[in-house]
Protein backbone atom coordinates (compact mmCIF):
# COMPACT_ATOMS: atom_id res chain seq x y z
CA UNK A 1 0.00 0.00 0.00
CA UNK A 2 1.71 3.57 -1.00
CA UNK A 3 1.66 5.78 1.76
CA UNK A 4 1.51 10.00 0.78
CA UNK A 5 5.21 11.37 1.90
CA UNK A 6 5.08 13.90 4.76
CA UNK A 7 7.21 17.57 4.18
CA UNK A 8 10.58 16.71 5.25
CA UNK A 9 11.72 19.03 8.50
CA UNK A 10 15.64 19.22 8.48
CA UNK A 11 17.60 21.00 11.76
CA UNK A 12 19.04 24.29 9.47
CA UNK A 13 18.95 26.24 6.58
CA UNK A 14 22.05 28.33 6.37
CA UNK A 15 22.39 31.57 3.64
CA UNK A 16 25.43 33.29 2.83
CA UNK A 17 24.82 36.84 2.65
CA UNK A 18 27.30 39.89 1.59
CA UNK A 19 25.01 42.88 0.97
CA UNK A 20 24.71 42.34 -2.95
CA UNK A 21 21.47 41.81 -4.77
CA UNK A 22 22.50 38.60 -5.52
CA UNK A 23 22.55 37.51 -1.92
CA UNK A 24 19.25 39.11 -1.27
CA UNK A 25 17.42 36.76 -3.70
CA UNK A 26 19.25 34.08 -2.41
CA UNK A 27 18.19 35.34 1.15
CA UNK A 28 14.59 35.37 -0.10
CA UNK A 29 14.54 31.96 -1.41
CA UNK A 30 16.60 30.63 2.19
CA UNK A 31 13.32 32.02 3.78
CA UNK A 32 11.14 30.23 1.98
CA UNK A 33 13.26 27.04 2.22
CA UNK A 34 13.42 27.01 6.39
CA UNK A 35 9.20 27.93 6.06
CA UNK A 36 8.91 24.63 3.90
CA UNK A 37 10.89 22.95 6.36
CA UNK A 38 9.90 24.24 9.49
CA UNK A 39 13.78 25.04 9.91
CA UNK A 40 15.91 27.05 11.75
CA UNK A 41 17.46 29.85 9.32
CA UNK A 42 21.09 30.74 10.37
CA UNK A 43 22.08 34.11 7.92
CA UNK A 44 26.01 33.98 7.49
CA UNK A 45 27.40 37.58 6.60
CA UNK A 46 31.42 36.91 5.98
CA UNK A 47 33.60 40.31 5.94
CA UNK A 48 37.28 38.84 5.99
CA UNK A 49 38.83 42.25 5.10
CA UNK A 50 37.07 43.26 8.15
CA UNK A 51 40.61 41.53 9.73
CA UNK A 52 43.41 43.94 8.14
CA UNK A 53 41.40 47.28 7.18
CA UNK A 54 40.72 49.45 10.17
CA UNK A 55 38.21 51.77 8.53
CA UNK A 56 35.80 50.65 5.33
CA UNK A 57 33.92 53.22 2.94
CA UNK A 58 30.00 52.91 3.31
CA UNK A 59 28.61 54.65 0.05
CA UNK A 60 25.38 55.69 1.55
CA UNK A 61 26.81 57.41 4.13
CA UNK A 62 30.00 59.65 5.59
CA UNK A 63 32.88 60.06 7.52
CA UNK A 64 33.58 56.13 6.88
CA UNK A 65 32.63 53.66 9.82
CA UNK A 66 34.57 50.80 10.91
CA UNK A 67 33.51 47.32 8.85
CA UNK A 68 32.43 45.68 11.73
CA UNK A 69 29.76 48.19 11.97
CA UNK A 70 28.88 48.07 8.09
CA UNK A 71 28.68 44.37 8.45
CA UNK A 72 26.18 44.47 11.78
CA UNK A 73 24.06 46.73 9.71
CA UNK A 74 23.62 44.14 6.61
CA UNK A 75 23.70 41.58 9.13
CA UNK A 76 20.49 43.61 11.16
CA UNK A 77 18.64 44.54 7.77
CA UNK A 78 18.97 40.69 6.83
CA UNK A 79 17.04 39.46 9.73
CA UNK A 80 14.91 42.25 9.71
CA UNK A 81 13.76 41.19 6.47
CA UNK A 82 13.43 37.69 7.07
CA UNK A 83 11.30 38.49 9.93
CA UNK A 84 8.90 40.46 7.93
CA UNK A 85 8.49 38.09 5.14
CA UNK A 86 8.09 35.34 7.62
CA UNK A 87 7.36 35.84 11.23
CA UNK A 88 8.06 33.90 13.20
CA UNK A 89 10.46 31.97 11.58
CA UNK A 90 13.54 31.20 14.17
CA UNK A 91 16.62 33.29 12.96
CA UNK A 92 20.27 32.62 14.40
CA UNK A 93 22.75 35.77 12.28
CA UNK A 94 25.75 34.79 12.26
CA UNK A 95 29.19 37.40 11.70
CA UNK A 96 32.61 36.46 10.86
CA UNK A 97 35.72 37.70 9.68
CA UNK A 98 36.93 34.23 8.33
CA UNK A 99 36.94 33.97 4.54
CA UNK A 100 33.59 32.71 2.99
CA UNK A 101 34.10 28.90 1.81
CA UNK A 102 35.92 27.29 4.92
CA UNK A 103 32.87 29.09 7.55
CA UNK A 104 30.74 28.39 4.86
CA UNK A 105 31.70 24.62 5.00
CA UNK A 106 32.15 24.44 8.68
CA UNK A 107 29.02 26.17 9.17
CA UNK A 108 26.71 24.23 6.96
CA UNK A 109 28.26 21.29 7.62
CA UNK A 110 25.60 19.73 9.28
CA UNK A 111 22.54 21.86 7.34
CA UNK A 112 19.73 20.74 5.43
CA UNK A 113 20.51 22.96 2.85
CA UNK A 114 22.87 26.02 2.21
CA UNK A 115 22.20 28.60 -0.29
CA UNK A 116 24.25 31.37 -1.90
CA UNK A 117 23.85 33.88 -4.74
CA UNK A 118 25.44 33.82 -8.07
CA UNK A 119 27.50 36.97 -7.30
CA UNK A 120 28.55 38.74 -4.95
CA UNK A 121 30.74 41.45 -2.98
CA UNK A 122 32.95 41.47 -0.35
CA UNK A 123 33.36 37.89 1.50
CA UNK A 124 31.78 36.84 -1.78
CA UNK A 125 33.17 38.47 -4.72
CA UNK A 126 33.59 36.42 -7.99
CA UNK A 127 30.63 33.22 -6.73
CA UNK A 128 30.65 31.21 -9.95
CA UNK A 129 32.50 33.95 -12.50
CA UNK A 130 35.35 33.43 -9.77
CA UNK A 131 36.82 30.78 -7.11
CA UNK A 132 34.12 31.16 -4.20
CA UNK A 133 31.09 29.70 -5.46
CA UNK A 134 33.08 26.93 -7.82
CA UNK A 135 35.36 26.08 -4.59
CA UNK A 136 32.08 25.56 -1.90
CA UNK A 137 30.70 23.53 -5.04
CA UNK A 138 33.52 21.68 -5.10
CA UNK A 139 33.89 20.91 -1.65
CA UNK A 140 30.63 20.84 0.00
CA UNK A 141 28.68 17.47 1.64
CA UNK A 142 25.50 18.59 2.12
CA UNK A 143 23.14 20.23 -0.68
CA UNK A 144 23.57 23.64 -1.96
CA UNK A 145 20.74 25.84 -3.49
CA UNK A 146 22.72 28.29 -5.71
CA UNK A 147 20.35 31.31 -7.12
CA UNK A 148 19.83 31.14 -10.79
CA UNK A 149 17.89 32.72 -13.49
CA UNK A 150 15.37 34.99 -13.23
CA UNK A 151 13.48 36.38 -9.80
CA UNK A 152 12.11 34.73 -7.01
CA UNK A 153 8.89 36.40 -7.53
CA UNK A 154 8.93 34.67 -11.30
CA UNK A 155 8.38 31.09 -9.54
CA UNK A 156 5.40 29.48 -9.65
CA UNK A 157 3.43 29.50 -7.09
CA UNK A 158 3.02 26.97 -3.90
CA UNK A 159 1.20 23.76 -5.41
CA UNK A 160 1.79 24.65 -8.95
CA UNK A 161 5.70 24.81 -9.74
CA UNK A 162 7.95 22.51 -11.43
CA UNK A 163 10.73 20.55 -9.64
CA UNK A 164 13.03 19.30 -12.37
CA UNK A 165 16.07 16.53 -11.57
CA UNK A 166 18.67 15.18 -14.00
CA UNK A 167 19.67 11.66 -13.99
CA UNK A 168 22.48 9.79 -15.29
CA UNK A 169 23.03 6.63 -13.53
CA UNK A 170 21.83 5.01 -9.76
CA UNK A 171 24.51 6.89 -8.43
CA UNK A 172 22.33 9.77 -8.26
CA UNK A 173 19.87 8.21 -6.08
CA UNK A 174 20.68 11.06 -3.36
CA UNK A 175 19.66 13.82 -5.93
CA UNK A 176 16.52 12.00 -7.16
CA UNK A 177 15.71 11.92 -3.58
CA UNK A 178 16.25 15.33 -2.82
CA UNK A 179 13.79 15.89 -5.77
CA UNK A 180 11.37 14.25 -4.41
CA UNK A 181 11.47 15.08 -1.14
CA UNK A 182 11.29 19.07 -2.61
CA UNK A 183 8.17 18.19 -5.01
CA UNK A 184 6.75 17.44 -1.39
CA UNK A 185 7.52 20.90 0.01
CA UNK A 186 6.74 22.36 -2.68
CA UNK A 187 3.62 20.82 -3.53
CA UNK A 188 4.61 20.88 -6.98
CA UNK A 189 5.08 18.38 -9.93
CA UNK A 190 8.43 16.69 -10.65
CA UNK A 191 9.95 16.21 -13.71
CA UNK A 192 12.76 13.14 -13.99
CA UNK A 193 15.26 14.29 -16.93
CA UNK A 194 17.61 11.15 -18.07
CA UNK A 195 19.59 13.41 -20.23
CA UNK A 196 22.59 10.72 -22.07
CA UNK A 197 24.15 10.78 -25.46
CA UNK A 198 24.80 7.18 -26.58
CA UNK A 199 24.71 5.97 -30.02
CA UNK A 200 22.96 2.62 -30.63
CA UNK A 201 24.78 -0.19 -30.16
CA UNK A 202 24.94 -3.42 -32.63
CA UNK A 203 26.36 -6.24 -30.94
CA UNK A 204 25.43 -9.22 -33.17
CA UNK A 205 28.44 -11.50 -32.88
CA UNK A 206 31.38 -9.45 -33.20
CA UNK A 207 33.64 -7.79 -30.10
CA UNK A 208 32.17 -4.71 -29.38
CA UNK A 209 34.76 -1.47 -29.63
CA UNK A 210 35.44 0.51 -26.50
CA UNK A 211 33.02 3.00 -27.13
CA UNK A 212 30.28 0.59 -28.02
CA UNK A 213 31.17 -1.28 -24.64
CA UNK A 214 31.13 2.47 -22.37
CA UNK A 215 27.49 2.52 -24.05
CA UNK A 216 26.57 -0.81 -22.92
CA UNK A 217 28.20 -0.12 -19.70
CA UNK A 218 25.45 3.52 -19.51
CA UNK A 219 22.87 1.20 -20.40
CA UNK A 220 23.33 -0.82 -17.30
CA UNK A 221 23.47 2.37 -14.99
CA UNK A 222 20.00 4.00 -17.09
CA UNK A 223 18.22 0.51 -16.08
CA UNK A 224 19.90 1.24 -12.50
CA UNK A 225 18.46 5.08 -12.16
CA UNK A 226 14.76 4.09 -13.75
CA UNK A 227 15.04 1.87 -10.76
CA UNK A 228 15.75 4.40 -8.27
CA UNK A 229 12.99 6.71 -9.98
CA UNK A 230 10.34 3.69 -9.98
CA UNK A 231 10.98 2.76 -5.97
CA UNK A 232 11.01 6.52 -4.69
CA UNK A 233 7.08 6.91 -6.84
CA UNK A 234 6.29 3.93 -4.54
CA UNK A 235 7.37 5.98 -1.73
CA UNK A 236 6.46 9.64 -2.45
CA UNK A 237 2.63 7.98 -3.78
CA UNK A 238 0.97 11.77 -4.19
CA UNK A 239 4.01 13.33 -6.06
CA UNK A 240 2.53 13.83 -9.66
CA UNK A 241 6.21 12.67 -11.85
CA UNK A 242 6.70 12.61 -15.20
CA UNK A 243 9.63 11.01 -16.82
CA UNK A 244 12.08 12.06 -19.87
CA UNK A 245 14.52 10.83 -21.62
CA UNK A 246 16.72 13.11 -23.66
CA UNK A 247 19.63 12.00 -26.80
CA UNK A 248 21.28 15.70 -26.39
CA UNK A 249 24.15 16.51 -24.11
CA UNK A 250 23.23 16.39 -20.64
CA UNK A 251 24.83 19.78 -20.33
CA UNK A 252 22.57 20.92 -22.99
CA UNK A 253 18.77 19.10 -22.49
CA UNK A 254 18.80 20.40 -18.34
CA UNK A 255 19.67 24.22 -19.42
CA UNK A 256 17.17 24.06 -21.89
CA UNK A 257 14.81 22.20 -19.89
CA UNK A 258 15.26 24.59 -16.46
CA UNK A 259 13.47 27.40 -18.26
CA UNK A 260 10.46 25.63 -17.66
CA UNK A 261 11.07 24.57 -13.43
CA UNK A 262 11.20 26.12 -10.38
CA UNK A 263 14.48 24.77 -8.96
CA UNK A 264 16.90 22.16 -10.83
CA UNK A 265 18.46 19.57 -8.95
CA UNK A 266 21.65 17.91 -10.15
CA UNK A 267 23.76 15.44 -8.45
CA UNK A 268 27.84 16.63 -7.78
CA UNK A 269 29.94 14.78 -9.67
CA UNK A 270 33.40 15.48 -8.65
CA UNK A 271 36.65 14.05 -9.66
CA UNK A 272 40.48 14.62 -7.66
CA UNK A 273 42.68 16.57 -9.63
CA UNK A 274 46.33 18.24 -9.38
CA UNK A 275 44.62 21.49 -7.28
CA UNK A 276 42.11 20.00 -5.43
CA UNK A 277 38.82 18.66 -6.36
CA UNK A 278 36.98 19.58 -9.76
CA UNK A 279 33.59 19.81 -10.52
CA UNK A 280 31.89 17.77 -13.79
CA UNK A 281 31.40 19.52 -16.84
CA UNK A 282 27.23 19.22 -16.53
CA UNK A 283 27.65 20.51 -12.81
CA UNK A 284 29.87 23.72 -14.49
CA UNK A 285 27.20 24.29 -17.64
CA UNK A 286 24.37 24.37 -15.29
CA UNK A 287 26.17 27.05 -12.67
CA UNK A 288 26.32 28.97 -15.26
CA UNK A 289 23.82 28.91 -17.89
CA UNK A 290 20.74 27.38 -15.91
CA UNK A 291 17.84 29.66 -15.92
CA UNK A 292 16.00 28.93 -12.51
CA UNK A 293 18.42 28.01 -8.99
CA UNK A 294 20.31 25.44 -8.95
CA UNK A 295 20.28 22.32 -5.95
CA UNK A 296 23.55 20.78 -5.83
CA UNK A 297 23.17 17.12 -4.20
CA UNK A 298 27.11 15.88 -3.37
CA UNK A 299 27.67 12.09 -4.13
CA UNK A 300 29.89 10.90 -1.86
Amino acid sequence: MTHPAKPVRNGRVVVGLDGSDSARAALDLAIAEARRRAATLEIVHAWPWARTDPLAFDPDSEPRRPPVEIARTVLRLAVARAQEREPGLRIVPTLTAEDAVPELLRIGADAALTVIGSRGLGGFTGLLLGSVGLRLAAHTRRPLLVVRGRPPAAYGPEGHGKVLVGLESGADGAAARFAFEEAVRRRARLRVLYAWARPRVFTGDHTLPAREVGALRAEREQTVAYGVVSALREEFGRVRVREHTSTSTPAQALVEASRAADVLVVAVQRRPARLGMQLGPVTHAVLHHAHCPVVLVPVE
